[in-house]
Protein backbone atom coordinates (compact mmCIF):
# COMPACT_ATOMS: atom_id res chain seq x y z
CA UNK A 1 0.00 0.00 0.00
CA UNK A 2 1.42 3.38 -0.96
CA UNK A 3 1.86 6.33 1.36
CA UNK A 4 -1.02 8.24 -0.20
CA UNK A 5 -3.43 5.35 0.27
CA UNK A 6 -2.27 4.85 3.86
CA UNK A 7 -2.99 8.51 4.70
CA UNK A 8 -6.44 8.44 3.05
CA UNK A 9 -7.35 5.24 4.93
CA UNK A 10 -6.13 6.79 8.20
CA UNK A 11 -8.20 9.91 7.51
CA UNK A 12 -11.28 7.74 6.93
CA UNK A 13 -10.70 5.75 10.12
CA UNK A 14 -10.30 8.97 12.12
CA UNK A 15 -13.53 10.38 10.67
CA UNK A 16 -15.35 7.14 11.54
CA UNK A 17 -14.01 7.29 15.12
CA UNK A 18 -15.07 10.93 15.24
CA UNK A 19 -18.64 9.94 14.41
CA UNK A 20 -18.61 7.46 17.28
CA UNK A 21 -17.08 9.72 19.93
CA UNK A 22 -18.64 13.07 19.03
CA UNK A 23 -15.56 15.18 19.72
CA UNK A 24 -14.09 17.37 17.03
CA UNK A 25 -10.47 16.66 17.96
CA UNK A 26 -10.31 13.48 15.89
CA UNK A 27 -11.69 15.47 12.98
CA UNK A 28 -8.73 17.84 13.29
CA UNK A 29 -6.35 14.89 13.28
CA UNK A 30 -8.06 13.53 10.17
CA UNK A 31 -7.43 16.90 8.51
CA UNK A 32 -3.77 16.36 9.33
CA UNK A 33 -3.93 12.95 7.65
CA UNK A 34 -5.53 14.55 4.57
CA UNK A 35 -2.75 17.15 4.46
CA UNK A 36 -0.17 14.35 4.69
CA UNK A 37 -1.92 12.50 1.85
CA UNK A 38 -1.68 15.63 -0.28
CA UNK A 39 2.01 15.92 0.62
CA UNK A 40 2.49 12.28 -0.42
CA UNK A 41 0.71 12.97 -3.71
CA UNK A 42 3.09 15.90 -4.26
CA UNK A 43 6.01 13.49 -3.98
CA UNK A 44 7.36 14.44 -0.54
CA UNK A 45 9.07 11.84 1.64
CA UNK A 46 7.64 10.12 4.71
CA UNK A 47 9.39 12.50 7.12
CA UNK A 48 7.75 15.51 5.49
CA UNK A 49 4.40 13.73 5.45
CA UNK A 50 4.64 13.01 9.18
CA UNK A 51 5.62 16.62 9.95
CA UNK A 52 2.74 17.96 7.83
CA UNK A 53 0.27 15.60 9.54
CA UNK A 54 1.52 16.60 13.00
CA UNK A 55 1.52 20.33 12.30
CA UNK A 56 -1.88 20.49 10.60
CA UNK A 57 -3.59 18.07 12.99
CA UNK A 58 -1.96 19.53 16.08
CA UNK A 59 -2.62 23.12 15.07
CA UNK A 60 -6.24 22.27 14.31
CA UNK A 61 -6.68 20.62 17.72
CA UNK A 62 -5.08 23.57 19.53
CA UNK A 63 -7.19 26.11 17.65
CA UNK A 64 -10.34 24.09 18.33
CA UNK A 65 -9.48 23.97 22.04
CA UNK A 66 -8.95 27.73 22.17
CA UNK A 67 -12.19 28.37 20.30
CA UNK A 68 -14.12 26.16 22.75
CA UNK A 69 -12.67 28.03 25.73
CA UNK A 70 -13.87 31.35 24.33
CA UNK A 71 -17.44 30.12 23.98
CA UNK A 72 -19.44 31.58 26.86
CA UNK A 73 -23.03 30.89 27.68
CA UNK A 74 -25.54 33.20 29.30
CA UNK A 75 -27.95 31.80 31.91
CA UNK A 76 -30.68 31.78 29.24
CA UNK A 77 -28.49 29.73 26.89
CA UNK A 78 -27.59 27.38 29.75
CA UNK A 79 -31.30 26.83 30.38
CA UNK A 80 -31.74 25.89 26.72
CA UNK A 81 -28.78 23.50 26.85
CA UNK A 82 -29.72 21.81 30.14
CA UNK A 83 -33.39 21.03 30.23
CA UNK A 84 -32.99 19.81 33.81
CA UNK A 85 -32.42 23.34 35.14
CA UNK A 86 -35.50 24.52 37.00
CA UNK A 87 -36.82 21.00 37.65
CA UNK A 88 -37.66 20.05 41.22
CA UNK A 89 -36.37 17.13 43.28
CA UNK A 90 -37.15 15.79 46.74
CA UNK A 91 -34.24 15.61 49.21
CA UNK A 92 -34.85 13.20 52.09
CA UNK A 93 -31.56 13.77 53.93
CA UNK A 94 -28.18 15.48 53.57
CA UNK A 95 -24.99 13.66 54.59
CA UNK A 96 -22.04 15.02 56.58
CA UNK A 97 -20.18 16.05 53.40
CA UNK A 98 -23.06 18.31 52.32
CA UNK A 99 -24.30 16.04 49.55
CA UNK A 100 -27.53 14.17 49.01
CA UNK A 101 -28.70 11.35 46.79
CA UNK A 102 -31.79 12.34 44.81
CA UNK A 103 -33.90 10.68 42.13
CA UNK A 104 -34.29 12.67 38.93
CA UNK A 105 -35.59 11.32 35.62
CA UNK A 106 -35.45 7.78 36.97
CA UNK A 107 -31.77 7.90 37.93
CA UNK A 108 -29.87 8.51 41.14
CA UNK A 109 -27.92 11.80 41.21
CA UNK A 110 -25.53 13.32 43.70
CA UNK A 111 -26.71 16.77 44.70
CA UNK A 112 -24.93 19.66 46.41
CA UNK A 113 -26.27 22.89 47.85
CA UNK A 114 -26.01 26.18 46.02
CA UNK A 115 -23.95 28.82 47.87
CA UNK A 116 -25.85 30.40 50.74
CA UNK A 117 -28.29 27.50 51.14
CA UNK A 118 -28.78 25.47 54.32
CA UNK A 119 -29.08 21.70 54.35
CA UNK A 120 -32.60 20.61 55.28
CA UNK A 121 -34.91 17.94 53.88
CA UNK A 122 -37.53 19.16 51.44
CA UNK A 123 -38.22 20.13 47.85
CA UNK A 124 -35.38 21.78 45.92
CA UNK A 125 -35.01 23.32 42.47
CA UNK A 126 -32.08 22.40 40.21
CA UNK A 127 -30.14 25.65 39.85
CA UNK A 128 -27.13 24.36 37.89
CA UNK A 129 -25.17 21.28 36.96
CA UNK A 130 -21.56 21.00 38.13
CA UNK A 131 -20.10 18.08 36.22
CA UNK A 132 -22.30 15.14 37.16
CA UNK A 133 -23.72 16.80 40.28
CA UNK A 134 -26.93 18.76 40.61
CA UNK A 135 -26.65 22.12 42.36
CA UNK A 136 -29.84 22.70 44.35
CA UNK A 137 -31.61 25.68 45.88
CA UNK A 138 -34.44 25.42 48.40
CA UNK A 139 -37.90 26.33 47.15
Amino acid sequence: MGDTTMWWVLAGVLVALELVTGTFYLLMLSLGAVAAALAAMAGHGLTTQLVVAAVVGGLGAVLLGQWRKRQTTTPEEAQDQHLDLGATVQVDAWDAQGTAQVKHRGAAWTAVLAPGQTAAPGVYRIQAMAGNRLVLEKI
